[in-house]
């Protein structure tokens, strides 16, 4: 199945780019979407129909933070199984971060992660060129990339950035976007002196906590304000972030928030133990409160999963030598539908937060939306049945998920990347191939 094939999807429940609901067809070919209608003529002899009666048509998930591994740790996640991932969970973009082994903080390194990447992925790719004290030239030069990742904290080595007078020059210097992991590695530092010796796993959101993230979000504003310079606030984890966005958000400043920070809290480290350990850590079930009416008061402006996976070897050494991360693609939909199934939110917002905002955010053009014009980058979903989370049948090469054994709804059925079915009822076409995104603002 070709991407210039014609198929026709039909009797879906369409989200159209209003936020309203229309039962209808959708006709694809050469890759876009070019009509749809209540009801749209027959297929012809050498075109498809799919059969959406009783789903939901959604534009597929742009997940705008991910960490895939490639090159250097294949052996926690690969581009193919990562991408497979993404398909399986209506993921159908990604953007990917530079801490890789190279780091992706070169040119070439850039141009290494794009050609695996059309190599193996099965979904549409963009990689971040990450920040180091030395490589402002690569950072303004390197495409095409969504922008600069700046880790301010929990990192080590090159891409640790944490000093303003490092970070003055890369806010100063060109308009590309700045996407920051705001958290005080000082401050983190102290913290674990402070806290050394203790193993339960709790401890980390105490080492790392609210005032270290706080402290680093003031800087990366700060500066954003100076330049007025393009800022992405990585997945906001406190309350008291967004209190200060909710007082003081440019108009060039977006963040983004993880649903494991919507759903999770410090009570599930009680639970999962050290697979409830991610960075920034969890937080408070207050601070859930406080970011969902963030969320929906527009402070937040999108959702990413920070699919950061390791093997559960590793997970399984006790805290702190064991790793922060967890996977994310394959149940972000899933997690995020059964909300607002719930009650918490809708459809419609969800699938803003999930691909419309980000697409807008990023400048990626044609993506986010259900109209004629655009990519045919789309996702079948059941909201009429719920699922568990099952460790057997997940893509991802870690093989596990925080969130094992919940009962989910929104599980997609059909996933469809560039006109081509993708996941279809379990099966994945392992022939079909992303493409790189680009970025209107270069």
């Amino acid at each position: 199945m070709s991407s210039t094939q014609i198929i026709y999807i039909r009797r879906a429940n369409i989200l159209l780019p209003d936020g309203n609901f229309s039962l209808g067809d959708v006709k694809m070919g050469g890759g876009k979407i070019l009509e749809i209608s209540s009801e749209l003529p027959t297929a012809g002899e050498s075109e498809t129909d799919l059969n959406a009666e009783g789903l939901t048509l959604l534009p597929g998930v742009i997940d705008p933070q991910v960490h895939f591994r490639e090159p250097g740790l294949e052996y926690k996640e690969d581009l193919s199984t990562a991408s497979r991932a993404c398909a399986k969970g209506g993921v159908t973009s990604f953007l990917e971060m530079p801490n890789t082994r190279p780091l992706t903080s070169t040119k070439e390194a850039l141009a290494d992660k794009l050609e695996r990447a059309a190599q193996k992925c099965l979904v549409n790719y963009g990689f971040f060129m990450g920040a180091t004290p030395e490589n402002l030239p690569d950072l303004l030069e390197a495409n095409p990339t969504p922008g600069i990742k700046i880790f301010m904290g929990s990192m080590h080595g090159p891409l640790l950035v944490d000093r303003e007078e490092i970070l003055e020059p890369i806010f100063a210097k060109g308009d590309r976007l700045i996407a920051v992991h705001a958290e005080n590695q000082d401050r983190i530092n102290r913290r674990r002196e402070e806290f050394a010796g203790q193993t339960d796993p709790a401890i980390h959101s105490q080492i790392q906590d609210e005032q270290a993230a706080l402290e680093a979000t003031q800087l990366a504003l700060k500066l954003s304000k100076k330049y007025q310079r393009r800022l992405h606030i990585l997945h906001l984890s406190t309350g008291i972030e967004a209190e200060l966005l909710r007082q003081d958000k440019p108009a060039w400043v977006t963040a983004e928030v993880t649903p494991q920070h919507l759903v999770l809290n410090i009570t599930d480290y009680g639970k999962i133990g050290t697979k409830a350990q991610m960075n920034p850590p969890l937080r408070s079930p207050e601070n859930n409160d406080v970011l969902w009416r963030a969320l929906l008061d527009g402070v937040i402006d999108f959702i990413a999963t920070d699919h950061a996976p390791h093997t559960l070897e590793e997970k399984a050494k006790p805290y702190p030598n064991s790793p922060s991360g967890m996977p994310g693609v394959e149940t972000s939909l899933p997690v995020m539908l059964t909300q607002a199934i719930a009650g918490r939110c809708s459809v419609a917002q969800v699938s803003n937060w999930m691909s419309t905002a980000v697409a807008k955010g990023y400048n990626i053009p044609n993506k986010g939306a259900i109209a004629p014009g655009y990519d045919a980058d789309l996702v079948l979903v059941d909201l009429n049945n719920y699922r568990p989370v099952l460790a057997s049948e997940l893509q991802t090469k870690c093989g596990w998920s925080p969130f094992e054994g919940w009962q989910l709804t929104g599980w997609p059925v059909v996933t469809i990347v560039g006109g081509q079915v993708v996941y279809d009822h379990g099966k994945l076409n392992l022939e079909v191939r992303g493409k790189a995104l680009t970025f209107d603002h270069q």
